[in-house]
């Protein structure tokens, strides 16, 4: 059996990809002390003989003096010094490195946390950018900082690590084992050389017992040696090599349906943890092989169960031959051990039907193959499980349709026989065999074969109606028709139920691509819970339902496939989800969890937590779901968990958005009130003080003076509650327009009536003669004057001059203020009409930055625009059109005396 030897595709593309990247070399250790910087001061040293530009980014010698001996002469990238809460922190020089550029950066201590005002707030961060960036990297790291081990280090050890690395951190790295016996670390301890004395105290009492140090030396030796196997798994997809290499020992298990499968699979976990291997349990579904009743399909998700529960990896494949894909995929995964049972079949059904344990044991080629006979009567004397039936008999319609469609070819072959002649009279007879192979299967394309033979010889071989041959050539023509019938009929028999398989994975494989685009676009938890609920319960044909967490923590159905479903959720069904709710595993029926429920419960894991529980059940407490359905379960799951992640952090987002907005708001109005408000009541205080106590002394003209200062403080005052009231109204959508016939010179001369400071100003004002009178809110528009001349006075010189022009652009009239300050970068055009921006001055500006947006709200709800623009000349114009819709009526008040302009 001759195996593609051509490379891995994808090791081959990871192989490209990492050769861009820099490498990664770890000298990884059991605990601190072990002497991992020292081996890797070492190494570098080594390296820098050889010629190679070594540079030293971090090397934490912890006042050893021959780790600091090892340093003299490597060039050595001087720290950065950051200032954290009043002290000063020495940390590594990231960007100075990258501008080096060596060959080989070393940097120690893989699992530190940089001192806030880094780049990176991880030190394995920097080293991914180093690698990045085609740096090879040394680093160093303790078995007890990988993040992967981390529950078990606490459980050994009785201390949690914060401080961890991701594995994937790993995955690519080169593994250099730093190991010494326990007795000569705790020596270096006692001596020291570690910790201070008193930490070193501490340290022998709580962590460093020997123990523990056997068990963290045990896991990073295990780590080391998975390593290393994984990395010759990889050198062998990558280099085409078939294997096996017995580098290390890897045992599979093959599973069926049969319940002595379960034997297997212990027998299987007995031997990969005497080996200290890992082990796969694996399935092949083939055609001809595949569990037809419930029964089976029980027995089989039982089997698969079983082997997970037991710590293997479980694989499920699909295949005509079984031997041929468990060898493919033994040589795949380098597996040093196979076992495989040997049903107790006869020597007449492995002859028909072949033996896949002879075929697998023929090519196994450096595999050694555990064969375990069966025990006689065991596959026969399996008890069912209650209501299950056995697998009906074959339906006889097809074999009366192939008798049929045999005697319909007869009686035309014998109609043409003058005509035909033998040759394609035999041929004809091949028809009913490819027609009932792929019409209803094998059974029936061979009882073609076998009817045609006979129809054949006693109607057309001479001697006719006979069963006689008078020439024996036609015995040999027998015997071919009958072999090429019999092939034909298999294979295509063999091809429908293929074509069978693909279409139920294809048609799985829609559903989740289907489920996966139908919830991308939702933005909502309810429809994407609904849409779950619906395609799970058209996939499995079963009901199902979802549940999260309410307010206080308690599962609660928030959709299902069916109203009745949510009634049936009785008190022991809602602790079943609670199971799988708090540990993330999945229970209920068909597992050996909970199994009396009446649902299966899958938790919605998205990381490490959990959301929610999906529950299916399928109506009939008979029936199992098979383990591909089970898998299929799990990826919906996966798929709902990350929707409901994902609507979960976008809502968390939003409420921390409004949070922010509020707490800008907040600091905004903190800040006017302590300018804005202040400035005014200092100066009407200041003016009140000073005619309450100057009494006589001011002649009418200061007096004047000091009552207009009075008044101008006030209506500042004014105009900021004013425009804090605007944006209320404008956010709460509760502004209303009360639209007249109003006349823009009106409001222009209103307007800066109001502003005293204007008077200090060179104004223009340019309006275009007989300007239309334009329907608005009078009393708003005012206010968006008024804004936009207070804006141009706050952000121009004092002196400068300030423009209002106005005229009528086809059906629109425009009106604009221009100031003569500074120009406002491109960039920020645009944005001087949100909340709260400021542009930066070179001046002290008062304000809230709410005036320009307040600006914008009340132009728009006009139906009208407002933009910003820099002038030619210097400066800023915010131009603002209104529509002017229909013609004004011919009488319109020609005073705005109603509004109280006396300008």
């Amino acid at each position: 059996m001759e195996k593609d030897k051509r490379p891995d595709p994808d090791s081959l593309l990871v192989s490209l990809e990492e050769e861009g990247r820099g490498r990664l070399t770890v000298f990884l250790g059991a605990a601190a002390g072990v002497g991992k910087t020292y081996a890797m001061l070492e190494a570098a040293r080594d390296r820098l003989a050889e010629g190679v530009d070594v540079v030293v980014g971090w090397v934490e010698t912890h006042g050893r003096a021959e780790t600091a001996a090892l340093l003299e002469g490597l060039p050595v990238i001087p720290p950065r010094r950051l200032v954290y809460r009043g002290r000063e922190f020495a940390e590594m020089d990231l960007d100075a490195l990258l501008t080096r550029r060596p060959a080989l950066a070393l940097v120690d201590e893989l699992a530190h946390t940089n001192i806030p005002g880094s780049r990176h707030v991880r030190r394995y961060q920097d080293v991914e950018e180093l690698l990045a960036a085609g740096i090879d990297v040394y680093t160093t790291l303790n078995i007890q900082h990988l993040e992967s081990l981390n529950d078990i280090v606490a459980q050994i050890t009785g201390v949690q690590v914060r401080e961890t690395v991701p594995d994937r951190v790993l995955e690519a790295a080169r593994i250099q084992l730093v190991d010494i016996p326990p007795e000569e670390l705790i020596q270096r301890l006692k001596d020291g050389k570690v910790y201070v004395p008193g930490q070193a105290a501490e340290a022998l009492r709580k962590f460093f017992r020997p123990g523990n140090i056997n068990a963290l030396r045990e896991l990073a030796l295990r780590y080391a040696a998975r390593r290393v196997d994984r990395q010759v798994e990889t050198y062998m997809r990558a280099h085409g090599i078939p294997g096996p290499w017995p580098a290390g020992e890897r045992v599979m298990v093959c599973v069926s349906p049969s319940p002595f499968s379960a034997r297997l699979i212990r027998i299987a976990r007995r031997m990969a943890e005497g080996l200290q291997a890992e082990w796969l349990a694996v399935y092949v579904e083939a055609p001809r092989r595949f569990p037809a009743g419930e029964a089976e399909r029980d027995r089989l998700a039982k089997n698969l169960r079983l082997a997970e529960e037991l710590g293997a990896e479980t694989i499920s494949l699909t295949g005509q031959d079984v031997a041929e894909e468990l060898l493919e995929l033994a040589r795949k995964r380098n597996i040093s051990q196979i076992i495989i049972g040997k049903p107790l079949h006869s020597r007449l059904w492995e002859w028909l039907h072949g033996s896949v344990v002879d075929k697998v044991i023929r090519h196994s080629e450096g595999i050694s193959v555990h064969v375990i006979p069966g025990k006689p009567g065991r596959e026969r004397q399996v008890p069912r499980a209650p209501g299950v039936t056995r697998r009906p008999p074959a339906p006889l319609l097809p074999y009366a349709g192939i008798m049929v469609l045999m005697f319909l070819v007869t009686l035309c072959a014998a109609s043409f026989r003058t005509f035909l002649g033998p040759v394609n009279v035999a041929l004809m007879f091949l028809l009913p065999v490819l027609a009932g192979a792929v019409k209803w299967g094998t059974g029936p394309a061979v009882l073609a074969a076998l009817v045609g033979v006979l129809a054949f010889d006693f109607l057309f071989v001479p001697p006719t109606f006979s069963f006689t041959v008078a020439d024996l050539r036609y015995l040999i023509s027998f015997v071919i028709f009958l072999l090429v019938a019999l092939f034909t009929g298999t294979l295509s028999s063999r091809l429908q139920e293929q074509a069978r398989l693909s279409r139920r994975r294809e048609a799985r494989t829609a559903a989740l691509y289907a489920l996966s685009r139908e919830i991308a676009a939702v933005s909502e938890l309810e429809p994407v819970l609904e849409s779950v609920a619906r395609k799970v319960a058209e996939t499995v044909e079963g009901q199902v339902m979802v549940l999260l967490p309410d307010e206080n923590g308690r599962l609660a159905v928030r959709a299902a496939s069916s109203p009745g479903l949510v009634d049936s959720l009785d008190e022991s069904e809602r602790a079943v989800a609670t199971w799988v709710f708090e540990r993330g595993v999945m229970a209920g029926r068909g597992t050996d969890t909970l199994s009396a429920s009446a649902g299966l419960y899958l938790p919605l894991r998205a990381g490490e937590e959990v959301r929610g529980v999906l529950g299916v059940h399928t109506g009939d407490r008979e029936r199992y779901l098979h383990p591909e359905q089970v898998r299929l379960l799990e990826a919906f799951a996966g798929l709902a968990a990350l929707a409901v992640t994902r609507i979960q952090l976008a809502e968390k987002a939003r409420v921390a958005r409004m949070l922010a907005e509020s707490e800008r708001l907040r600091t905004a109005l903190f800040n006017s009130l302590s300018h804005d408000l202040r400035t005014p009541l200092a100066s009407i205080i200041g003016a009140v003080t000073g005619l309450l106590e100057g009494g006589d002394v001011y002649d009418p003209a200061a007096r004047r003076d000091l009552l207009q200062t009075i008044k101008q403080g006030a209506l500042r005052m004014n105009r900021f509650v004013n425009n804090l009231l605007d944006m209320a109204r404008l956010e709460s959508g509760l502004l209303s327009l009360r639209k007249e016939w109003c006349d823009m010179q009106d409001i222009i001369g209103v307007a800066v009536g109001r502003l005293g400071e204007l008077r200090s100003r060179p104004l223009q004002i340019d309006l275009q003669p007989d300007l239309p009178l334009v329907q608005a809110d009078f009393m708003l528009i005012e206010q968006v004057l008024v804004n936009l001349l207070d804006n141009a006075l706050k952000y121009s010189e004092p002196g400068s001059e300030i423009t209002i022009a106005a005229r009528r652009e086809g059906e629109e009239l425009a009106v604009a203020v221009a100031d003569r300050g500074q120009h406002i970068p491109e960039e920020d055009l645009g944005r001087i009409f949100d909340k709260f921006y400021r542009l930066q001055s070179p001046r002290l500006v008062s304000g809230t930055g709410l005036g320009l947006a307040i600006c914008k709200g009340i132009i728009e709800a006009h139906g009208g625009r407002i933009w910003a623009a820099n002038h030619p000349a210097g400066g800023v114009v915010i131009t603002f059109v209104l529509p002017l819709g229909e013609a004004a009526p011919g009488e319109v008040p020609a005073e705005g005396a109603d509004h109280g302009h006396g300008n």
